[in-house]
């Protein structure tokens, strides 16, 4: 074999790393590590506290929104999301916090503050993004698709939000921390999403159904800066010398 002239241009290493920087890290910000060892536990400790207080302190309000109701003679339901009405629309921001009867309620409890907790678990700021997407797209689903003249309330539209967001999210990021609580929650609470089809009387199987999409929506926007993240990282080891 006999020498060259040296490498060309598209291999020289300072080009090479210019494109790196470009499309790993566009903008030139600095780029994001996530903590390991000490400072992950350390991040850790200090936002379960916060994530626990987070969502007790909204249970607990559905608790005395449910008593307010109930001295109010129920009258507080009609606020509820109603299919089709322009008056209904105000029920997107009310109908998840709304519950019919004592009963209603305790059904939700245990999944909402263990799944909620999970969420939250993320960043108070992400669950909290997440839980708007679910709310808002769970209420518009079911304000389209209702049937006319019902009234639909319960916190289950966030049930099945948070848990198709908590199997998802993972996925999309390629987080493998993220994908094994995924499918620990898939394996203890998947059966709920059964709860999506329709033929329960009584039951909005729609808040149930864009519930779950709202969550898959939720994972997938905000997952996206670690999808942009990884596609940075392959364009930067398609662009290296072998």
């Amino acid at each position: 074999m006999t020498g060259g002239a040296g490498p060309g241009a598209s291999f020289d290493p300072d080009r090479i790393a210019a494109l790196r920087a470009r499309f790993g890290n566009p903008g030139g910000a600095p780029p994001v590590v996530a903590p390991t060892g000490p400072d992950a536990v350390a991040g850790f400790r200090q936002i379960w506290p916060r994530a626990g207080a987070v969502i007790l302190g909204f249970v607990g309000s559905l608790y005395l929104i449910e008593g307010v109701d109930q001295i109010d003679d129920r009258r507080l339901d009609q606020a509820g999301i109603k299919p089709h009405e322009l008056d209904g629309l105000s029920g997107i921001v009310w109908a998840p916090v709304l519950h019919q009867g004592w009963d209603h309620l305790m059904s939700n409890t245990l999944p909402l503050l263990i799944l909620g907790f999970l969420v939250l678990l993320s960043g108070i700021l992400r669950g909290l993004a997440a839980t708007a997407v679910i709310w808002v797209v769970a209420g518009l689903g079911t304000w389209l698709t209702g049937a006319s003249g019902t009234v639909h309330i319960g916190a289950s539209s966030l049930v099945f939000g948070w848990l198709t967001y908590l199997i998802c999210r993972g996925w999309f990021a390629r987080n493998v921390g993220q994908i094994l609580i995924g499918l620990v929650v898939g394996a203890v609470y998947g059966s709920l999403l059964w709860g999506v089809l329709p033929g329960q009387p009584g039951i909005s199987w729609q808040g149930h159904l864009f519930g779950a999409m709202g969550g898959v929506l939720a994972g997938w926007v905000l997952s996206g800066d670690a999808r942009r993240k990884r596609r940075g990282d392959e364009v930067g080891e398609v662009a290296s010398p072998r």
